[in-house]
C-alpha cells in the first residue's frame, strides 16, 4: 500500500477562526533562543567546535579543538545580549527555547526568566545536529533534556523544539506525552494537530523567516532596518487577514547586539500601537487552541485497508466499486483524507478507464424518477438525491414527461440521463433534460461523465470533513 505521509493541504483555503482572547486580530509570539553554553564544544564532549549561527558566516567546525572566537561570540549572548533583551522585554510574555545544558550553565539568566514569568520550553539537551542520530540515542537525549531541565528550572518543560531535528523528532516528542505543543515545524500560520498512534500532539509552528538567524546566513538581513521592515510587513499581512499567529525568533548572541536590538524595540513599539494584538507565550497559544479547537479524530481514507476502503467508498460512483479498488492503490496521503482530495483520486481512476468501462458506470445509474424510484429500489444515495429536487413527488403529468424523456434519451445515447440533482431544482432538471437531448453522442457522453463526477463529489462531501473542520 503506497502512502505519502506529508500533509500538503492543511487547513485549505479557509483556515479556522482562531478566536484569540479578547477578540484579538493577531497573536504575536516571541521566542528567545537560549543556546549559549549548549553549543558544540570539545568542553561539552563534542568532537568539534560550533559552526552554526554566529557572526562568522560560513564557519567550519574545528575537530578536536576549541574555537576561541566562536566561543566568545556565544559568550556575548549570555553575558550581554541576554540582559539587553531581558531589559527590553521583561514585561512581555516570552517563550524561551532553552537548551538544557545551556540553562544549567546560566543560573542568573534562568532566575531572571522565572522572575519575568517567561515560559521556558525545552530546546533539547545540547544545541547539536540530530539528522544522523539513531532513534534510541535521540530518545535518550530527549529524556535527559527533560530531566535536566526540570532539575534546573524547577518545573518540567511543556513545549519542545529541537531545531536541528531528525525525521523522528516530532514523533519521539509526541510519544513522551509530556508536551502541550511541539514547535519543530514551519508549515503554517496557525497551530495544528498531528496523530501518532493514540497520541494527539498539537504543533505550534515556528519560523525561520521572521528570525534573526538570517543575520548570520548568506543573503540574509544586513541591517536592523531590513529586519524591522520584514517584521512590520509580516505583521501587517497577518493583522489584515485576522486570526493568525506571528512567530518571531531571536537569539541572545544575534539580536542582543546593540545595532540589532534597536530594530526589535521599534517593532515592539509598532505592534503595541495597534489594537487587538495578543502577545502570548507558545504555551498560552497551545492551551487556547487545544480548548478552542480540540483534535477530532475520524476514519482516514488514506489509512484504511483495501477492504474497508471499498466498503466505505465503493458506492460513491454508482454500483462501481472497481473505482474505489483502483483508487486505493494510488499514492494516497493526508491530502486525500478530505472530500476534495479523495474525489480527485477517484476521478483519476474513472477518467483513466476506457470508454466501455465508463459507459458501464453511466448505465449503473437509474433513470430519473423512473421505475426503480417508483418501486423504491434506488440506492440510499440516489433516493436522497432525487428527493432533494422533489423528484419523489411528481404529478402524473410530470411523471409522464420524465418517462418520455428518459425513453427518448436512452434510445438516442444508449445510457440514462444523468445530472447532479443537488445543483438543480425540478424545473431546471427538466430544462437541462430537454436541452441536452439535442446534443451529439460524444458531447453528451462527456457531459454525463462530468455529472457522474459531480454526484460523487457531493457524496464525498457528506462522508468526509472539509480541511478546516
Amino acid at each position: 500500500m503506497k502512502r505519502y505521509p506529508r500533509d500538503m493541504v492543511g487547513y485549505g483555503k479557509t483556515p479556522p477562526q482562531a478566536n484569540w482572547p479578547n477578540d484579538a486580530r493577531i497573536a504575536v509570539q516571541i521566542v528567545l533562543n537560549y543556546e549559549e553554553g549548549g553549543e558544540n564544544n570539545i568542553l561539552h564532549d563534542d568532537p568539534a567546535s560550533e559552526a552554526f549561527l554566529s557572526e562568522i558566516v560560513g564557519a567550519a567546525p574545528w575537530p578536536g579543538q576549541r574555537h576561541w572566537n566562536m566561543e566568545s561570540i556565544y559568550e556575548y549572548g549570555a553575558r550581554a545580549g541576554f540582559w539587553r533583551l531581558h531589559r527590553m522585554m521583561f514585561d512581555l510574555p516570552i517563550t524561551v527555547y532553552g537548551v538544557a545544558t545551556a540553562l544549567a550553565r546560566a543560573p542568573e539568566q534562568v532566575a531572571a526568566m522565572i522572575t519575568s514569568g517567561w515560559e521556558i520550553a525545552s530546546h533539547g539537551l545540547k544545541w547539536i545536529e540530530y539528522k544522523d542520530t539513531t532513534e534510541d540515542a535521540e530518545r535518550a537525549d530527549m529524556q535527559e533534556a527533560i530531566r535536566l531541565h526540570t532539575e534546573v528550572v524547577g518545573t518540567p518543560p511543556r513545549g519542545w523544539y529541537t531545531g536541528r531535528c531528525s525525521d523522528n523528532t516530532v514523533r519521539l516528542a509526541a510519544e513522551t506525552g509530556q508536551f502541550s505543543y511541539v514547535a519543530d515545524s514551519y508549515a503554517d500560520d496557525l497551530p495544528y494537530w498531528m496523530e501518532f498512534g493514540d497520541q494527539d500532539q498539537l504543533i505550534v509552528p515556528y519560523t525561520l523567516d521572521a528570525n534573526d538567524m538570517r543575520f548570520a546566513t548568506p543573503q540574509g538581513f544586513n541591517s536592523g532596518d531590513q529586519f524591522l521592515t520584514f517584521l512590520k510587513d509580516s505583521f501587517d499581512v497577518l493583522y489584515a487577514e485576522g486570526g493568525r499567529m506571528m512567530s518571531i525568533g531571536l537569539h541572545c548572541r544575534l539580536m542582543g547586539r546593540p545595532g540589532r536590538a534597536a530594530a526589535l524595540q521599534k517593532f515592539l513599539d509598532y505592534a503595541k500601537s495597534h489594537d487587538g494584538v495578543w502577545f502570548a507565550t507558545r504555551e498560552e497559544i497551545a492551551n487556547h487552541w487545544a480548548q478552542t479547537h480540540p483534535n477530532v479524530r475520524f476514519e482516514r481514507p488514506s489509512q484504511m485497508s483495501r477492504d474497508r476502503f471499498v466498503e466505505v467508498y465503493g458506492g460513491i460512483f454508482e454500483h462501481s466499486a472497481w473505482i474505489a479498488e483502483r483508487a486505493h492503490r494510488l499514492e494516497l496521503g493526508p491530502m486525500h483524507d478530505t472530500a476534495t482530495g479523495l474525489h480527485n483520486a477517484m476521478c483519476r481512476m474513472f477518467r483513466s478507464a476506457g470508454d466501455e468501462r465508463r459507459l458501464g458506470v453511466l448505465n449503473a445509474h437509474p433513470d430519473l424518477a423512473g421505475k426503480l424510484a417508483a418501486a423504491k429500489r434506488l440506492t440510499k444515495e440516489s433516493t436522497s438525491e432525487q428527493a432533494s429536487a422533489g423528484l419523489d413527488a411528481l404529478t402524473d403529468a410530470e411523471r409522464d414527461d420524465f418517462t418520455d424523456l428518459n425513453r427518448r434519451y436512452v434510445e438516442k445515447f444508449g445510457f440514462p440521463f444523468i445530472i447532479a440533482v443537488r445543483d438543480h431544482t425540478k424545473a431546471s432538471i427538466q430544462q437541462a433534460f430537454k436541452r441536452r437531448i439535442d446534443n451529439d453522442r460524444d458531447t453528451e457522453f462527456s457531459e454525463a461523465c462530468r455529472q457522474v463526477e459531480r454526484i460523487a463529489e457531493f457524496r464525498l462531501r457528506d462522508a468526509l470533513p472539509a480541511p478546516s473542520e
